[in-house]
């Protein structure tokens, strides 16, 4: 492992749980691999533009058809699937907001999931260009999605196992910190599971 990205995207910094647990999973993950590279790209301290028509435009076009605005567009993302191109293992940490994610991931994504770059067409249909990489997701809520009533609203775990997956990343961990909200005996229990979560990835690494 020569190469970690760590993708934040909490507006609460350190203080959030999805936070906390990704990064307790990056120092591990730093600490089995000492000379593995991390790279920090975190979304809502430094918040990405949202793509716009330059961009959707431009991103279908070889670099020499694109107008200086279409360049400008795509310079950016083009940066971001380098920075993603060059991990080895992807740790995205992530809250839930409204039951999905928050915007500064979701432009994140839109930046990242392009053709030619991280997915290509075929006759076969899109096929993922980001093979043989790992992910760790960390997913915290208030609530719990994972199982019962609520597990239909979960819209946060299942669409980043679904892009991922769509461009080529489908080793994917997932670390659940959930149930944040219900009380004191709830987060006691759900960072106790978010706790052993951990550590399970851990030895899957080791």
């Amino acid at each position: 492992m020569n190469n970690i990205l760590f993708v934040l995207s909490s507006p609460r910094g350190w203080k959030s749980y999805s936070h906390q647990f990704a990064g307790h999973i990056v120092d591990d993950l730093k600490a089995r691999h000492p000379g593995a590279k991390v790279v920090v790209r975190d979304v809502a301290k430094e918040p990405l533009p949202h793509v716009g028509e330059a961009f959707g435009t431009g991103r279908v076009l070889p670099p020499e058809k694109r107008s200086p605005a279409e360049a400008k567009a795509l310079a950016l993302s083009d940066a971001l699937v380098d920075e993603l191109a060059a991990a080895d293992v992807v740790v995205l940490a992530a809250p839930m907001y409204n039951f999905g994610l928050p915007s500064s991931l979701k432009a994140w994504i839109d930046h990242i999931v392009r053709p030619g770059r991280t997915f290509s067409y075929s006759e076969k249909g899109p096929e993922g260009l980001l093979k043989g990489k790992k992910a760790v997701v960390v997913v915290a809520r208030g609530g719990v999605y994972s199982e019962g009533a609520a597990k239909q609203l979960d819209f946060q775990e299942s669409y980043l196992r679904a892009v991922l997956g769509f461009i080529g990343i489908t080793n994917v961990h997932v670390v659940r910190v959930e149930g944040v909200a219900m009380g004191e005996e709830a987060l006691k229990n759900a960072m106790a599971s978010a706790k052993a979560q951990s550590e399970e990835v851990a030895r899957e690494f080791a």
